[in-house]
């Protein structure tokens, strides 16, 4: 969609930098004005809304640069403040952009879900218990709704339990993942027969080791870990001293069977 259609952008908009270039979403060339983005690539307020759109209806909230270079794609993220003047958002956009961005980054980087009685958003208290009692449900329902934070059903057992209730199929599909994940040999390294896939350490989110060495940097936490020894880097690499990246002073670590719990107050 060029500049013509919908959007404009306004000439006298000092915090702008505008060019003439083709539309690098697109790949419109039309000699219309657009904007740089601070990656280098030009865009008009049409193209970018409908990127962005399009990325939110399939649950992201990190916007990347989709412009070829060199037969890849940019991938440099934009922030939400950059986007929002670049792309004139409208009111009714932002109101609906933020209304589409908060829940999928509640359930991203906080432990909130949504209660399946009142269907609001609840967070545990007790990360180690997965019995949860919705305050909500009690103040509008004027009844309280227990429910298990791992598989949602109303609640059924007794006692703290960090593993399962006593509803029928209650497991963690995570921990499946990581029972059944194929090995491999770690490049660049001595290690082999690793598992494949492994929950961050800190935070428990799913990383799937494809390239690079034995060490992982967590989208989510931003925390680098050992995919061997499940060590932080720089507790693996101070203990092994030389050649830290060929092998671990500690052994590989087996299948994880738990998933960890994100305490951000423990954060390394």
């Amino acid at each position: 969609m060029g500049e013509t259609e919908g959007k404009r952008y306004d000439p006298a908009d000092t915090t702008l930098k505008f060019v003439r270039k083709k539309d690098d979403i697109t790949g419109d060339d039309d000699d219309v004005l657009r904007v740089e983005m601070s990656c280098g690539h030009a865009v008009d307020p049409n193209s970018l809304t409908g990127w962005c759109r399009s990325l939110l209806d399939q649950g992201k909230i990190k916007f990347h640069c989709p412009a070829d270079v060199g037969g890849k794609k940019c991938g440099k993220e934009w922030t939400y403040v950059e986007i929002r003047s670049h792309a004139v958002l409208t009111d009714e956009e932002q109101t609906l952009f933020e209304r589409k961005i908060a829940p999928i980054a509640a359930k991203q980087y906080c432990d909130y879900k949504e209660c399946p009685g009142c269907k609001s958003f609840v967070e545990r208290k007790d990360l180690e218990n997965l019995w949860v009692w919705c305050v909500i449900c009690k103040s509008m329902k004027h009844k309280s709704h227990e429910f298990c934070w791992q598989c949602l059903k109303p609640w059924k057992g007794s006692g703290k339990t960090s593993v399962r209730c006593e509803n029928p199929g209650c497991a963690d599909p995570r921990l499946k993942i990581l029972e059944d994940c194929c090995v491999k040999d770690l490049p660049g390294s001595e290690i082999k027969n690793c598992p494949s896939i492994r929950a961050c350490p800190t935070c428990g989110v799913m990383i799937e080791h494809k390239i690079m060495c034995k060490y992982v940097m967590c989208k989510q936490c931003q925390v680098e870990f050992c995919f061997a020894c499940l060590d932080n880097a720089k507790a693996c690499q101070a203990s092994k001293g030389g050649a830290w990246y060929k092998t671990c002073s500690k052994p590989l670590a087996p299948r994880q069977t738990q998933i960890p719990v994100w305490s951000r107050g423990l954060q390394v």
